[in-house]
């Protein structure tokens, strides 16, 4: 991929991360989307295939020298690779060195968020309109019911904000489970 003429001006050139070898690629930091020169690294070779093979090898020591940039782009990308780093005692060192915004952080750490599931008692996955099994015999609370081990509920809703929690309907009632009860069916 060939490097706009902005950045090029910007980058001199130059690798943004090592500031060693001819910049020949124009990486935009996820999970910025779009062509914005501000959410973009201009690297060499050398450095996109260790970004490409996640080295966390000393080949990334010299970040000590990019994570100062004034650019965030720069910041969060070298913070980013720090982080994937961070058992290494020199990753460690300058990550504890440096004080960034608080928006180039959250930005560079997007990278590591997984985004909350529901899951049931076995790790499956859970979604919308799945059908469960009750795995243990249930109280349900406000009834004089109880539901039996092995009954089937179909349909379930997921409990927003709450991945510990499920609603279904069991005798035309729906009421809330906790995943930790169910196994996907």
């Amino acid at each position: 991929m060939s490097i706009s003429k902005t950045l090029v001006e910007r980058c001199k050139g130059i690798c943004e991360l090592c500031n060693n070898a001819s910049a020949t690629t124009e990486y935009t930091v996820s999970p910025k989307n779009n062509g914005a020169i501000e959410n973009q690294v201009a690297l060499c070779n050398t450095c996109l295939k260790a970004i490409d093979l996640k080295d966390n090898g000393t080949y990334w020591s010299f970040l000590e020298g990019s994570i100062w940039n004034p650019e965030p782009s720069i910041q969060a990308l070298s913070y980013r690779i720090l982080q994937s780093c961070k058992e290494e005692d020199w990753a460690n060192d300058i990550i504890n060195s440096v004080e960034l915004d608080e928006n180039t952080v959250q930005w560079a750490m997007s990278a590591f968020e997984v985004a909350d599931t529901h899951k049931d008692s076995f790790g499956n996955i859970l979604e919308n309109g799945d059908n469960v099994i009750l795995i243990q015999s249930l109280d349900v609370k406000g009834t004089s019911f109880s539901a039996p081990k092995g009954t089937v509920v179909k349909k379930i809703r997921l409990v927003q904000d709450n991945t510990g929690q499920i609603e279904g309907k069991i005798n035309d009632q729906t009421i809330v489970i906790l995943t930790k009860y169910v196994k996907k069916g």
